[in-house]
């Protein structure tokens, strides 16, 4: 009996210890299987945020190669590909492709004269502009009044407004009550929005992304009184100065395939562009989105952007300094930033009416 009750106790003590061990294993494998989930989920954090960095440094790489062929372009330096088009800059051209060893970039380069100027538009250019990038006629009169009662000697009627976001917690300022100095102050003024000043993405009705303009792309301190040049307004700001609907979205879809060389070009096309001309004036904004190639050539998901407003001085003048930076932005996204550089194709439809692509 002693004997039959020792071996049911080495028996009940073995199963215990292998469940034990069984447990011990679930528990092992458990936690081995947690670890290798983090360190592959932290490897491709790691990995994405390193080819973003990489990205980044292409894009703004981009962009000083950028300026350095619009100052051979500018200064007379030229020199073709053989298949007739320029290997760095010819003056007006909009784009740029340009092929490193890590990845492709394009840099679209946007006279400021493109754009309509803040400081010396009018209530209802404004408006227009505005209307057309918002939708909303109410809101594009209230915040016409509010950007010309900003840039206007004060007093103003809006002071009061400003000063009571202090009263509430917010910020306590009074409005400068004379020009703008930076695009970027137009974020102060009552109304605005970020969504409306830099734009955002929408789909379309095939569910593809575009870039939906924003006021940044209509306005600048830099811009222009009109003409604006034919090959990088906005449909927004082409559609406030009167361009029919159907012209620019034949702009949209010439422009993105070769640019317009002259203005009997749009004519030929019987294209109506009241407003509208060919070239920019000395200062640019040269905007590169950048995307990384893996090493069996196809291009890699991620992109980023990087931009710069450059003033180009007279070569004729000998001036030491013949280009000026006078703004770098590392994200400027573009409607490039949802397609692959490299060889364009047209724009995804949208309306030309309200919300619009640039």
């Amino acid at each position: 009996m002693r004997i039959i009750e020792r071996s049911s106790r080495h028996a009940a003590q073995r199963g215990s210890a292998l469940l034990a061990v069984l447990w011990l294993a679930a528990a092992l494998a458990a936690i081995a299987f947690a670890l290798s989930s983090t360190v592959r989920s932290e490897t491709n954090r790691a990995g994405g945020d390193s080819d973003g960095l990489r990205t980044y440094y292409l894009a703004s790489g981009a962009v000083e190669r950028g300026i350095q062929w619009m100052l051979w372009g500018w200064t007379g330096y030229t020199q073709t590909n053989p298949d007739g088009t320029p290997r760095f800059w010819a003056p007006n051209e909009p784009r740029m492709i340009m092929h490193f060893p890590s990845g492709d970039a394009v840099v679209e380069l946007i006279p400021e004269s493109a754009k309509l100027n803040i400081n010396t538009a009018t209530p209802g250019e404004l408006s227009r502009v505005v209307a057309a990038v918002s939708g909303d006629p109410a809101l594009a009169q209230s915040l016409a009044q509010a950007i010309i009662d900003w840039r206007s000697p004060g007093p103003g009627p809006l002071d009061s407004f400003y000063f009571s976001l202090g009263q509430s917690g917010g910020p306590t300022f009074l409005p400068r009550h004379a020009s703008f100095e930076e695009i970027e102050e137009l974020l102060l003024v009552r109304g605005m929005t970020p969504e409306l000043f830099y734009g955002n993405f929408t789909a379309d009705a095939e569910g593809r992304l575009y870039a939906r303009g924003g006021l940044r792309d209509c306005l600048s301190v830099w811009g222009s009184e009109g003409p604006y040049d034919i090959n990088t307004a906005s449909p927004a700001l082409m559609q406030a100065i009167g361009v029919p609907a159907a012209s620019i979205a034949q702009i949209l879809q010439r422009r993105y395939v070769r640019p317009f060389h002259d203005m009997g070009e749009a004519s030929n096309l019987g294209i109506s562009a009241p407003g509208l001309s060919v070239g920019g004036n000395h200062v640019w904004t040269l905007r590169a989105t950048a995307r990384l190639r893996h090493p069996d050539g196809t291009p890699s998901d991620v992109l980023r952007t990087a931009s710069a407003t450059i003033m180009l001085l007279d070569p004729k003048k000998n001036y030491q300094m013949p280009v000026h930076v006078l703004r770098y932005y590392d994200d400027a996204w573009s409607e490039l930033a949802v397609a692959p550089p490299g060889p364009l194709s047209p724009p995804a439809s949208a309306p030309v009416t309200g919300a619009v692509v640039p």
